[in-house]
């Protein structure tokens, strides 16, 4: 078989894949709407609680929710800022709808890493592909659409803050002209962490970015602000309710919802408890929590970074220096490279959480969402089955993923398929750029 015939049977199959995949997502996604489910109730606790606050009621306290049993999670400043999407009913009425358009926003302004300064590549099937991941990845969509969480919102802006930071560099620049986007990329990244706290870690994969030293520790250090602001607000501005969220996240408040790190979640840390409790060894949370480092290191964190070394191995290593040197200028002289190692360590962070909830996985898609518009096609055929049809099936069967950690090995597997190609051709995205 010739070449032009063997490309035209691979884009003619994985073509066909795509579509089979799709249909199993949407299925999947209209199943959940016909049925007879009162969804929605992450949505409803967060606008009762606008409400309480509205009234003159202190919102951490269960009692003064209407129409709830759960408790609300987020800062004292979030109840002003989610004022308006609550205000009327509208947004709690009509949210499986609005969701899904702004989850398709979402993929629509995920970045693209093939991208060359002055040209965007926003081609049909890039779209096509990360409105599919966005929508099916981990159907963390699918368990955000039937809360009503508010993931769908920091997802959202998660993707702006991408689009921010990674921005395409100019070819021998000595200076960033974007520099400055970039930090506003930082300061709106670490806003989105102050939402969900166990999520902090992420903003240590900024470091990642095609920049000299300085300029990268500065954009952590603007994260690491922006990441703080809503605390500091919250509790200078909010004094009350700030005691008040302190002690309900502490669990001091009786006879109400606590939110827990050991509370039922596809994690490494409940993987490591529960695996402790089956094999009799029982212990405390120290002892959970070493194993649990261990998992996240073994599983994840440290085939990345030998991965990533690879890339000091390379030419630019010949030219000396400490180990951090040479890696600074490898991202520097291989900026595609770079933010695609930017991107793969922001999934496996996130993906290290102590606390993944299922609808958290709707913001791991996006930073697969990303990655896989640029992989080889067995590669993209090995994800789009591992990450998106199978768990589409497995909703459709109508088995249970809550209590189960078939969400934490899909999404592992997903992880290993995008940093196996990372490391089968670590420079591909180069090559690609050079070529378009």
């Amino acid at each position: 078989m010739r070449s032009s015939e063997k490309t035209a049977w691979r884009k003619t199959w994985l073509a066909c894949l795509v579509g089979l995949v799709a249909f199993l997502v949407f299925a999947n996604l209209a199943g959940d709407a016909a049925l007879d489910v009162k969804y929605g109730w992450d949505i409803r606790v967060n606008c009762a609680a606008v409400d309480a606050h509205v009234d003159g009621l202190d919102p951490y306290f269960v009692k003064n929710l209407k129409g709830t049993k759960l408790s609300y999670p987020y800062l004292p400043v979030t109840l002003d800022v989610f004022r308006p999407l609550c205000a009327g009913g509208f947004f709690v009425a009509h949210y499986r709808s609005l969701f899904l358009a702004l989850a398709a926003l979402c993929a629509w302004l995920l970045p693209g890493l093939g991208q060359t300064v002055g040209r965007t590549r926003l081609s049909a099937r890039d779209v096509a592909l990360r409105v599919l991941c966005a929508l099916g990845a981990f159907i963390g969509y699918e368990w955000v659409q039937a809360t009503g969480n508010f993931a769908i919102l920091s997802g959202l802006l998660t993707a702006i803050a991408l689009q921010l930071l990674l921005r395409p560099c100019a070819a021998g620049a000595t200076r960033d002209p974007s520099y400055r986007v970039r930090l506003a990329g930082a300061a709106l990244l670490g806003l989105v962490t102050s939402f969900k706290l166990v999520f902090l870690p992420v903003l240590a994969a900024l470091y990642f970015l095609p920049l000299r030293r300085g300029p990268k520790l500065a954009l952590v250090a603007v994260a690491a602000f922006g990441f703080a602001l809503p605390i500091l607000i919250s509790r200078q501005l909010y004094p009350d309710l700030f005691a008040s969220w302190q002690l309900a996240m502490a669990g001091r408040i009786p006879d109400q919802h606590v939110v827990d790190l050991f509370e039922i979640n596809p994690s490494l840390l409940l993987l490591a408890r529960d695996l402790m409790d089956h094999a009799g060894l029982g212990g405390g949370k120290a002892a959970a929590f070493a194993l649990y480092a261990l998992f996240a290191s073994a599983l994840v964190l440290v085939p990345f970074v030998a991965s990533v070394l690879r890339l000091v191995d390379g030419p630019p290593a010949r030219q000396g220096g400490s180990l951090l040197a040479r890696l600074d200028r490898g991202l520097i002289d291989h900026p595609r490279t770079a933010m695609r190692i930017t991107v793969l360590a922001m999934f496996a962070l996130y993906l290290c959480s102590p606390r993944l909830k299922e609808y958290a996985y709707f913001e791991l898609a996006l930073y697969a969402a990303i990655l896989v518009v640029d992989l080889p096609a067995l590669a993209l055929a090995a994800f789009l089955v591992v990450g998106l049809a199978f768990p589409a099936v497995i909703s459709l069967l109508g088995m249970a993923f809550e209590g189960s950690f078939i969400l934490l090995i899909i999404a592992l597997l997903g992880y290993w398929i995008l940093l196996l190609d990372f490391r089968a051709d670590p420079k591909r995205l180069e090559t690609e750029g050079a070529q378009s």
